[in-house]
């Protein structure tokens, strides 16, 4: 039996020195890419812009969405489910600042 699948907008965010944000999840323990599901009638570009201004407090560069593909794995903090991620490397404008149910950010 398949596990159910979370389809989701995830975000590869990279500063001048090439490393990779990651954010932790209030309640969880894993870390991973900024992001989250698409809310009805949302785009992917519409869902990321929202998930990045909720989760960090900073906006999409405009012109910066850039698709990198699909990827499927065992969802971190869904027991029985697995994650579909839509992945775009973007360029954000603001101060990036963890909020809303995001504790960490590395």
């Amino acid at each position: 039996m398949d596990a159910a699948t979370i389809r989701i907008v995830a975000a590869l965010i990279r500063d001048d020195a090439g490393r990779v944000l990651l954010v932790r999840k209030r309640g969880t323990r894993a870390f991973m890419q900024p992001g989250g599901k698409r809310d009805g009638g949302e785009d992917d570009v519409a869902a990321l812009s929202r998930e990045i201004a909720e989760e960090l407090g900073c906006g999409v560069l405009a012109g910066s969405i850039r698709s990198l593909g699909e990827f499927d794995a065992v969802a971190a903090n869904e027991p029985g489910f697995r994650v579909q991620a839509s992945l775009y490397g973007i360029d954000v404008t603001g101060e990036i600042a963890p909020s809303r149910e995001i504790d960490e950010m590395i």
